[in-house]
């Protein structure tokens, strides 16, 4: 979901507002030079790690916080590409990351020197803030073919449901120049280390609301009392209409049901633009975030100089609905 976003300060100290034994939100947007596209959130014992799309010089950002309120920025997360990813920088995207037993996978978008696509994959470390490693010889997700609608794909996010089976989902570049189709969310099962998939790539979600033009992208999933929503980030990042929606599912591979049908649950306000790039945490007080970023106003755009900055909202559920907190 991240577009080549200009050279930038990493993520400096934000200012929070104070609420008993969980984190509070930011009151304000992390300053313009913050430029934290497409984040998530890690929280590992009592230290949380954040992650974005690469900017000044690092192919993935990291940064480390002990209250969500205070942050130190780390080094590269990703110092090296595999060697069959394009060596730009720019066009490394979303980062997420698992953990399974004591090591840490972090899955991401890069491009594919061969087809000249974004691709999805995958690197391990021994600690949540890295270094990762990636010694892959190919993607480990890359629809490039054996449909002519595939032309890449991005933004993968792991989900753990309450059996403790790992999942990913990601979005197909449908929605391409080169393929001029309906951008599609996709969904499968991963083997116990998060090393491999298990079974067959299920589709889950199509673009087909007004709201959504162009796009979908950028899928995470929450489960609630064993309600699973799928949300979504839908139309073009560098604009104000960029939002983010939800589906219900019935299991982690659906089938899924849009809710929003007619407008997204969270889209621009005074206080910010494009919404979008949503991942979800637990606070371990029995709190649910979603971290996500946008633009702030006035300039909405790299070309004018904007960023991505960090944001976070509480998420609760009334009655299986979600309700985000926008401080």
């Amino acid at each position: 979901m991240s577009r080549l976003p200009h050279l930038v300060a990493l993520l400096i100290p934000l200012a929070f507002l104070t609420s008993g034994a969980s984190p509070a939100p930011p009151e304000t947007p992390p300053p313009p030079a913050a430029d934290f596209a497409d984040p998530f959130v890690l929280r590992e014992g009592a230290m949380y790690y954040a992650f974005g799309t690469g900017t000044n010089g690092r192919h993935v950002q990291v940064a480390r916080s002990s209250d969500l309120r205070a942050w130190s920025a780390l080094p590269d997360a990703l110092p090296v590409l595999p060697a069959w990813a394009s060596q730009r920088g720019a066009y490394t995207w979303a980062p997420s990351v698992l953990r399974r037993g004591s090591s840490y996978a972090l899955y991401y978008t890069a491009r594919h020197a061969g087809s000249d696509l974004q691709c999805i994959s995958r690197a391990t470390a021994a600690r949540p803030e890295g270094p990762y490693v990636d010694a892959s010889s190919e993607p480990f997700v890359c629809q490039v073919s054996g449909d002519t609608s595939f032309c890449g794909s991005i933004d993968p996010s792991p989900f753990v449901d309450e059996r403790g089976d790992a999942f990913l989902f990601w979005k197909s570049e449908d929605n391409s120049l080169r393929c001029r189709g309906a951008s599609r969310i996709w969904g499968q099962k991963l083997s116990a280390d998060g090393a491999a998939f298990v079974g067959s790539a299920v589709p889950l979600l199509t673009m087909d609301r007004p709201w959504e033009q162009p796009l979908i992208e950028g899928p995470s999933m929450v489960i609630n009392e064993r309600a699973y929503h799928l949300f979504y980030s839908g139309n073009w990042y560098e604009g104000s209409g960029y939002a983010i929606g939800y589906a219900t599912c019935g299991a982690p591979l659906g089938p899924c049901k849009k809710i929003t049908l007619d407008a997204p649950l969270v889209k621009s306000s005074l206080t910010k633009l494009g919404p979008g790039g949503q991942e979800f945490f637990d606070d371990g007080a029995g709190t649910t975030w979603m971290t996500y970023h946008a633009w702030s106003a006035p300039k909405s755009t790299y070309a004018a100089g904007g960023a991505r900055s960090l944001r976070f909202a509480r998420v609760t559920f009334t009655d299986g609905v979600p309700l985000v907190a926008d401080p």
